[in-house]
């Protein structure tokens, strides 16, 4: 019986002993961290060139949909693994420098790992951040829901995440390349163990030895200037500029008198994907209103800049040629007539969106007190009448109503 104790004891602390890091080998548990984010880290930046490269047509977005989803989920699961591996790693020993001797290479290997410590953070929580400030077809699939707390939908938010992910990928790139080209000339030029330490755990190195202090606060300012460029760089790309103003030098129009002059509005639409509404909106646009309040009647221009178009994570498919066809017609007019029945209001008139032309009648509700009018409007679209997108012949995809919401407040200029 006391052998038997006494046996049972030697084996957990022999478990214990190939799990944990000495001064001169890596335990079973970190080379597991090691390999299996390397593994995985690989994985998504592969699905992440594919899906740029991929074209966005009816034909390929079931398969961007899976490759996205794929490609957030893995990211998220690099995350989980990246804090417990740092976990571990601030309480375990880290094996020695082989050649500390060699203090340049030693410094810039130190920094290397540093660094790669700060991208396995960064980079999938910057695109998690990212997916949960914008809408998107592409869902998360592990059941953690697909917003985060303190994060809200926004499209300034979404864009700086973004720019920090896609700097963070090319820090990643250039780490990766670093350490895979330090390990191979380790084990082909120096015939080293450093890749056996990592590989099956082989004792090697002065346990005399000792990390420099100056390498992870070199790799820490390494990434303050990441994070600063992608975020100048991301807040110069969402221009929040937004010019919802009268403007008769910039938009043609066959108002004549026009006496209201819009302050701030929106012009905002949902559409369904892959059965999940997402929500756009137009930055610039510009109104010419002409509405005598006695009567109710008048008339209405609208000029629209389809460039400013965006649509969360799919913004740049919508504004292809399959849909809105930015390129070839950049702005959309809305024309009709304002008359007034039973205290309602309709804006009777003609949408012109993406070279076609469709009669559209707009319901809405008016307030006006003194010379401030607040105006709010919806109204359903076909996208069929359109043209857009008919390589998506059924609603499984892209929905065929479009809801179209508009509010403004304006004030009488004369």
């Amino acid at each position: 019986m006391q052998h038997s104790v006494s046996s049972s004891q030697t084996h957990i602390k022999w478990i214990a002993l190939m799990l944990t890091n000495t001064a001169t080998r890596y335990g079973a548990l970190a080379r597991f961290f090691h390999w299996s984010i390397a593994l995985l880290i690989l994985t998504d930046l592969a699905l992440g060139v594919i899906g740029d490269r991929t074209p966005r047509t009816a034909d390929t977005v079931a398969w961007l949909q899976t490759l996205y989803s794929a490609h957030k989920t893995i990211g998220i699961t690099v995350l989980l693994l990246a804090v417990l591996r740092i976990i571990w790693a601030v309480t375990q020993p880290r094996p020695v420098p082989l050649h500390p001797e060699r203090r340049a290479e030693t410094l810039a290997a130190e920094v290397v790992h540093w660094a790669l410590y700060g991208a396995i953070i960064i980079m999938p929580l910057s695109g998690w951040v990212m997916h949960a400030s914008e809408s998107g077809f592409a869902p998360i699939w592990w059941p953690l829901g697909q917003g985060l707390p303190f994060v809200p939908k926004s499209e300034a938010v979404a864009h700086a995440a973004g720019a920090v992910h896609s700097l963070a990928a090319w820090v990643i790139y250039a780490t990766v390349a670093a350490h895979i080209g330090g390990a191979l000339k380790h084990q082909i030029i120096d015939k080293d163990a450093t890749l056996a330490r990592m590989s099956h755990g082989r004792a090697a190195g002065n346990p005399e030895a000792h990390h420099g202090r100056a390498a992870p606060i070199v790799a820490a300012g390494l990434w303050l200037v990441v994070l600063g460029v992608a975020l100048v760089t991301g807040d110069q790309a969402h221009d929040t500029t937004v010019t919802p103003v009268a403007s008769p030098a910039q938009i043609a129009s066959s108002v004549t008198g026009a006496n209201w002059t819009v302050d701030t509005g929106n012009i905002r639409f949902q559409v369904a994907q892959m059965g999940a509404n997402v929500e756009g909106e137009f930055a610039d646009w510009s109104a010419q209103i002409a509405y005598e309040d006695q009567t109710g009647n008048g008339s209405v221009t609208v000029v629209i800049d389809t460039t400013t178009l965006t649509l969360g994570s799919v913004t740049d498919n919508a504004k292809g040629a399959e849909f809105f066809n930015v390129a070839a017609y950049s702005t959309a007019t809305f024309e009709a007539d304002i008359a007034r029945t039973d205290g309602a209001h309709l804006a009777t008139g003609t949408l012109t969106l993406a070279g076609v032309t469709v009669p559209v009648t707009l319901p809405f509700e008016l307030a006006i007190e003194g010379d401030v009018a607040t105006m709010s409007g919806e109204v359903v679209l076909d996208r069929r009448d359109f043209a857009m997108g008919t390589g998506y012949a059924d609603e499984s995809t892209v929905g065929f109503g479009v809801t179209v919401v508009v509010t403004l407040t304006a004030t009488r200029a004369d």
